[in-house]
């Protein structure tokens, strides 16, 4: 195991500096993928030589040879390692990210291929749900509707996407927050939102809705207020508020089985808004210790 050199910060040119070439990417893969020593994948021997690819690694015992990329989300990728990297930097650490149609004419690639990599993007930056909301946490649903982004135009099916979104306040002041995309209103749907996101002793507070009421048992000190069209939860609603603007001005559009990677996206910068040197870093792990993903092309 060893100290690894990790990138921290926000800074274009210091980001530029450091990675100049598609070699500077392979070895800050590999500080990450064996930073706590070698493993070969085939025959999980522990010694190693060096690989035919910049930092890939060649197992001694049954010569299997691994690049830095194999078994990451940058395995297979369309275009250069070094634009890889650009593409994740843009979307984590600028302040509203970047729409497909903005990476597409800045790293002149196709929007198609921009939007299928920063839907691998957004798979990484799903919450891992170790961390529950606690204290004081405000929750309500609300809903989106619009196009796709990245299929074909126009409205699909032309049905409002259900989301359930909880947020923590924090001395009157926004705390973290999670969002889910959910089939109805009903406590079987809320159910497994606040299993994942909400601590059981947290002091959670919901509109009058009916589906909320199931869920006391479990959760004790849920109660409920009248909305009073919002006004019972003026951050909350900011918060939903910030999200459909954001949809809108950015994206413009985004197909329903997509609308979850979405709120992650937003959510994963929003949670780290007090962490922002850290991010890009953090997002690099995530990319490189998730097998990779298919895209379904619906």
């Amino acid at each position: 195991m060893f100290a690894r050199e990790k990138f921290a910060g926000m800074n274009s040119i210091k980001f530029y500096q450091q990675f100049q070439t598609d070699i500077d990417c392979y070895k800050y893969l590999s500080d990450i993928k064996w930073q706590s020593g070698y493993i070969c994948r085939k025959c999980g021997h522990t010694k190693y030589y060096q690989g035919v690819k910049p930092y890939s690694r060649r197992c001694m015992r049954c010569k299997y040879d691994e690049s830095a990329t194999a078994g990451t989300m940058f395995d297979k990728c369309k275009f250069s390692l070094l634009i890889a990297f650009h593409i994740a930097f843009k979307i984590s650490t600028k302040k509203k990210g970047m729409s497909s149609e903005g990476l597409s004419e800045e790293f002149e690639l196709r929007q198609k291929t921009c939007w299928e990599f920063k839907w691998k993007i957004q798979q990484a930056l799903k919450s891992s749900g170790r961390y529950p909301l606690k204290g004081t946490v405000h929750v309500d649903e609300f809903y989106v509707g619009g196009e796709e982004e990245g299929g074909k135009r126009g409205r699909g099916k032309g049905k409002k996407r259900l989301v359930i979104i909880a947020l923590e306040i924090v001395k009157g002041e926004f705390g973290r927050a999670y969002a889910a995309t959910i089939k109805d209103g009903s406590s079987a749907s809320f159910k497994p939102f606040f299993e994942r996101y909400i601590d059981k002793d947290a002091d959670v507070v919901t509109d009058e809705w009916t589906g909320y009421v199931p869920l006391k048992s479990a959760y004790k000190k849920l109660r409920q207020l009248p909305s009073n069209k919002g006004k019972s939860f003026p951050e909350l609603h900011i918060h939903i508020m910030n999200i459909k603007i954001w949809l809108r001005g950015i994206h413009h559009h985004c197909s329903e089985d997509r609308l979850q990677g979405y709120l992650d996206e937003y959510h994963f910068r929003f949670n780290r808004r007090n962490k922002m040197e850290a991010i890009f870093d953090s997002l690099i792990n995530r990319m490189v210790q998730y097998e990779p993903k298919r895209l379904n092309n619906t």
